[in-house]
C-alpha cells in the first residue's frame, strides 16, 4: 500500500494526523508527546509516526514547505491510509501588531492567490475553509488548557520572497483580514473539501512583517508547544 512518497503499511497511520511543515518538528513531537511510538516514514527525510497519547492513537508527520507538497502528502494520507483529520501545526509571519512571537493562530479561513485548487479540483474560490467542528473543538481545547488564541483570516502564499513591485502584506490585510501568512492551509483545506475529509489549521507566530522580530530555527523546531498541545488535547477526544 505504501507511495512513491510514503513507505507506510496499511494500518499504520492512525485516523489523526498532526502535520507540521518540518519533518525535525514532527520527530520531537512523536518523542516528547507520544508513546509507543512507531515510525512509518521516512522517504525523502519526511518522517513520519504514530503513537498513542493518553492512550489514543494519533499519528504525526511533516509536510514540507508550501502548497505542491502538502497537497500530495495530505492527499495521500486522506486517499491511500483512511486517514479522517488533518490539523496543521506550522509556523506563520504576523501580518498584525497584535498577533505577536508565539501567538497562536486557530484558522478559521485560508486565503490565497494560488491556482492550486482550480487547477486540481476546479475551484475557483480565493477562500478555502477549514472543518467547522474541528475547528470549534481546536478552540475548546485551546479554552480547557487555558490557552490564548487568536482566531482569523491566514493568507497562504506561494511565494517567500517578493519583488518590489508585489503587492505588500499591508494591502493583504487590509483587503482581506489576513492576520498572518504561512504556505500550505489553502492546500490542505481544498484536499479535504474534494476528498469529504476534514482539516485545520493552527500556526505559531515564528516572525514578524511589523515589527521584524523573528525566531530562529531552533526555536521554530522545539518551542512551539502550546499549539502541539492544543491540537494533542483536541485529538484525544
Amino acid at each position: 500500500m505504501s507511495t512513491p512518497h510514503n513507505k507506510a503499511t496499511s494500518g499504520q497511520i492512525a485516523k489523526t494526523v498532526l502535520m507540521p511543515g518540518d519533518p525535525l518538528r514532527a520527530k520531537m513531537i512523536a518523542e516528547t508527546f507520544l508513546e509507543n511510538v512507531v515510525q512509518f516514514n521516512d522517504v525523502r527525510g519526511m518522517y513520519g509516526y504514530t503513537g498513542t497519547y493518553q492512550g489514543d492513537p494519533i499519528s504525526v508527520m511533516g509536510s514540507g514547505m508550501g502548497m505542491p507538497s502538502i497537497g500530495i502528502y495530505s492527499y495521500e494520507l486522506y486517499a491511500m491510509y483512511g486517514v479522517e483529520n488533518i490539523i496543521r501545526i506550522g509556523s506563520a509571519g504576523s501580518y498584525t501588531k497584535e498577533a505577536n512571537l508565539y501567538d497562536v493562530v486557530l484558522s478559521d479561513s485560508a486565503y490565497s492567490e494560488s491556482s492550486f485548487a482550480k487547477t486540481a479540483y476546479g475551484y475557483t474560490e480565493e477562500i478555502q475553509l477549514p472543518d467547522a467542528e474541528l475547528t470549534a473543538k481546536l478552540e475548546a481545547a485551546a479554552k480547557h488548557l487555558n490557552i490564548p488564541v487568536i482566531k482569523g483570516c491566514i493568507h497562504s502564499s506561494d511565494v517567500f520572497y517578493h519583488g518590489d513591485t508585489a503587492v505588500t502584506f499591508q494591502e493583504i490585510n487590509r483587503d482581506h483580514h489576513c492576520v498572518a501568512v504561512e504556505m500550505e492551509s489553502f492546500a490542505l483545506f481544498a484536499n479535504a473539501r474534494y476528498l469529504k475529509k476534514r482539516a485545520a489549521c493552527l500556526v505559531t507566530i515564528s516572525d514578524s512583517l511589523v515589527t521584524h522580530e523573528v525566531t530562529t530555527a531552533e526555536e521554530r523546531q522545539t518551542s512551539f508547544v502550546n499549539m502541539m498541545k492544543i491540537a494533542l488535547e483536541m485529538a484525544k477526544e
